[in-house]
């Protein structure tokens, strides 16, 4: 009995922060039906849409780091959250990508124009500036033991390795995230959504240990902004330079270099 009262506090601020991110999640969804019935300009559609979708996902991974932290010797339950709420951003947030990464796949297969692009890039970034302050301020009211405002504010390095590691670390990542997304899209969409939240939850077990496995620019920028002012140049190499450069392999890998030898043993073939 008294091993199970000193459990309680740990439940207690585990279940409050869960509320807190469904919280968040359930407000977005809020505001995304309020959108669709009362905005009809779709570039300002488009606009505050990435906006939501770039806050919550950045506020609730705010919040899981912060649980993650708690259990580090049971690494298993934060895998486990992070699987579900990558299915939760996955069924909530359809129609964004919340990445500027996939926002440049998207931009370089001609999938969208160089205006619409840079619109849902600056809405990503504010949404990831935002979500900071905000999770900052929900966390000053103390709901838990570990909500302190004065953490949100400190940089806390993930980068556990050399650079080169480090980039090589967030480039493969986004190389394996975002092929699976391009070669995921013929899949029916509840399956997609699985096997997209798998792979993350993989992605982070084994590259989080090293960066933090983010593979996201601005998701990268929300969580460690400190960080970049305090050692910017690394930590736009890391996670800015070394996704986009795991997209750029990705797309001449998929789009030139496979076909390419396709074409070529074809050629070999009938001669």
């Amino acid at each position: 009995m008294t091993a199970l009262r000193g459990l309680w506090p740990e439940v207690q601020d585990t279940c409050t922060s869960l509320g807190l991110m469904l919280s968040i999640v359930l407000s977005v969804a809020l505001a995304r039906g309020v959108l669709r019935q009362q905005m009809h300009r779709p570039v300002a559609h488009a606009f505050v849409l990435e906006f939501l979708a770039t806050f919550q996902l950045c506020c609730c991974t705010h919040e899981l780091q912060l649980l993650s932290e708690q259990e580090p010797a049971h690494p298993t339950w934060a895998l486990t959250l992070i699987y579900f709420f990558s299915l939760v951003h996955g069924l909530t947030l359809v129609g964004t990508s919340s990445n500027p990464c996939g926002v440049m796949m998207q931009m370089m297969l001609g999938g969208m124009t160089p205006e619409i692009g840079a619109m849902r890039l600056l809405a990503q970034l504010i949404g990831a500036l935002c979500s900071r302050y905000c999770i900052g301020a929900l966390w000053s009211l103390g709901l838990t033991r570990y909500h302190v405002s004065e953490r949100g504010f400190a940089c806390r390095n993930p980068i556990q390795v050399d650079l080169p590691k480090a980039v090589i670390t967030e480039a493969i990542c986004s190389f394996i995230f975002h092929s699976a997304l391009l070669h995921f899209e013929e899949v029916r969409t509840k399956l997609r959504i699985h096997l997209l939240a798998a792979l993350i939850t993989f992605l982070v077990y084994s590259g989080g240990s090293l960066t933090g496995a983010v593979f996201n620019p601005a998701l990268a920028l929300s969580l460690h902004f400190k960080c970049f002012d305090e050692a910017f140049l690394r930590f736009f190499i890391v996670y800015w330079l070394a996704p986009s450069l795991g997209i750029l392999l990705m797309i001449l890998t998929f789009s030139f270099f496979i076909p390419w030898l396709h074409n070529d043993h074809t050629t070999n073939k009938k001669e």
